[in-house]
């Protein structure tokens, strides 16, 4: 079926935290193989696979060093095509995680390019971003321009044999491509075309909108590292690279690719999706920033009519949009943005959060663990972190002399708390692994957990299972437009979806009071929590028809 992803719903696999097969402490393809049957069962239509191929794992697989085999760790690929072939038995398809901004500093492509500065003798040097310094001393200060990475303090490091310094937007160890270079998209597209020979389904693509720069190089606005998406999102050339990619690999073919747009706006999204030369889909993080303030890590409280205006001004820009409320990148949602603060909170809010944000038009993307209401993880020290994004961060913030101000911010927004091992079971380990696993099992695996759950049809997971039982049969939910309803209650998010003659309402209720809604909900409750009678209990939920 031609857009098959339009009635899809995603299930996002975080593979080292998913399933372990052999009991070394890291998840691998034949433990998601051993678990397709529960995504079956759930209800999931596709699998976004974080990165598997091989990798030191400088940022968790996100750092490549060849595209075309898979990470020793998750096994090999025997394991992969298997995977493939059983998922497809099941009609899940498969969505890889495709990062072309940059690779490792391990790819034979950039240890070729460091061989030799002469570009005429190696083809190489110029798949990278090199550039001499303001002197050739390797000093901080002395690098082609002042950006900070995401990840760093610079984005430049030093090449002691050649006396040049190359370009890294995220960590050292994650040199970036140069997409100017004709034989190297050239590369990326054959590599392309040759998992989709394999038969995968589509591509999620890591910060795609950064790929093309601008060819100055020049310095940020600021004093010292400044980070300067300006030159390096969202350039003009962006759209010269993505329309060639899919003339030369998705059209033609029954796929789908979604971007990974990060600093894309209302006002730029559609010159990507629009006119369908580009992308299928894209995620937009406004959403991810609702409870910030400026920088990532400073916590304020959720805005629920910010939430509204985000959640209405992008149904407008778009015609299809990324429904989600976690990934790999981003803390637990119920954590984030529901009750934890007992056992019965913590399930009623998960319930609510999943009715909110799933209903409304576009393509669900469930991250791991979500549907259990897994939460984010009680580090206890700093030697339990793995992400080299809080590591870095508490580093600097040592260096400040702010060390209690950051590990709170890292405890309620670190990307550590998603990537805790999936809960299976409530026994040792939550039954992710027989070994000892790779990072810390959050406690409250107990309690939350998919054995018990599954038993449990008052669980977070079994309504998870009916709201997505009730989206894939509902054509209304799938496809209808979307509207806001203004009910002049503050606490309640409520909106209408509608297809021809035919429509339901959603109503949520994201306060621990009760709200009397029977004036704006006519009609028949076909999914609901907490609902009676025309009233909404705390965080409760309804779909009326």
């Amino acid at each position: 079926m031609k857009d098959w992803w339009k009635s899809c719903t995603f299930y996002q696999i975080y593979p080292r935290s998913f399933c372990d097969s052999n009991g070394d402490g890291i998840g691998d393809l034949r433990g998601i193989i051993s678990k397709l049957d529960y995504l079956s069962w759930l209800g999931v239509g596709a699998v976004w696979l974080c990165p598997v191929y091989k990798s030191p794992n400088a940022d968790m697989g996100y750092d490549i060093s060849d595209y075309e085999d898979i990470m020793e760790e998750f096994g090999n690929m025997a394991d992969f095509d298997e995977l493939l072939s059983e998922m497809h038995k099941r009609n899940i398809k498969l969505v890889m995680d495709l990062v072309v901004n940059h690779t490792s500093d391990e790819h034979e492509w950039f240890i070729k390019s460091k061989s030799s500065a002469d570009e005429k003798e190696n083809p190489y040097r110029d798949f990278y971003i090199w550039r001499d310094g303001k002197d050739k001393s390797g000093k901080p200060g002395t690098e082609p321009n002042n950006w900070a990475s995401f990840f760093t303090p610079s984005a430049w490091s030093f090449d002691e044999s050649s006396k040049q310094w190359y370009l890294h937007l995220f960590s050292e160890k994650q040199p970036d491509l140069n997409w100017e270079n004709e034989t190297v998209r050239d590369e990326v597209y054959s590599m392309i075309n040759r998992w989709f020979d394999k038969g995968v389904d589509g591509f999620r693509m890591d910060v795609i909108s950064c790929i093309a720069k601008d060819k100055r190089l020049p310095d940020g606005n600021g004093s010292g590292y400044t980070f300067s998406p300006e030159y390096f999102a969202f350039q003009p050339k962006l759209h010269d690279y993505l329309r060639e990619m899919r003339e030369k690999c998705f059209d033609g073919r029954n796929c789908m690719c979604v971007g990974e747009t990060t600093f894309v706006n209302t006002e730029n999204a559609g010159t990507l999706v629009g006119d369908g030369r580009e992308l299928d889909l894209l995620f937009q993080f406004d959403l991810m920033d609702i409870d910030s303030d400026g920088p990532k890590w400073n916590i304020k409280k959720f805005d629920l009519n910010r939430f509204k205006e985000i959640i209405s001004s992008w149904q407008k820009a778009i015609p299809w949009n990324t429904l989600f409320w976690s990934n790999h990148d981003q803390p637990r949602v119920v954590s984030r943005f529901g009750d934890t603060s007992t056992i019965e909170r913590r399930i009623i809010s998960a319930k609510m959060l999943a009715v909110a944000m799933y209903l409304i038009k576009g393509i669900p993307f469930i991250y791991q663990g979500e549907e259990l209401g897994m939460g984010n993880m009680p580090f206890s020290d700093p030697s339990e972190l793995r992400d080299i994004e809080s590591i870095n961060f508490l580093k600097g913030a040592d260096e400040k002399g702010e060390h209690d101000k950051a590990w709170q911010g890292i405890l309620a927004k670190g990307r550590d708390n998603a990537r805790t091992p999936m809960q299976w079971n409530g026994r040792e380990n939550a039954g992710f692994s027989a070994g000892t696993p790779w990072i810390r099992v959050n406690p409250d695996h107990k309690e939350f957990n998919a054995e018990d759950e599954m038993k449990d049809e008052s669980s977070v997971l079994n309504f998870y299972r009916k709201l997505i039982a009730f989206r894939n049969g509902n054509d209304v939910a799938k496809f209808g437009d979307f509207e806001l309803i203004e009910t002049g209650i503050p606490e309640v998010f409520s909106y209408r979806r509608a297809l021809g003659n035919k429509e339901l309402k959603v109503f949520c209720n994201f306060s621990d009071k009760t709200v009397n809604i029977s004036e704006y909900a006519k009609g028949r409750a076909v999914l609901s929590s907490e609902y009676e009678e025309g009233c909404l209990k705390a965080f409760g939920a309804a779909v009326i028809i």
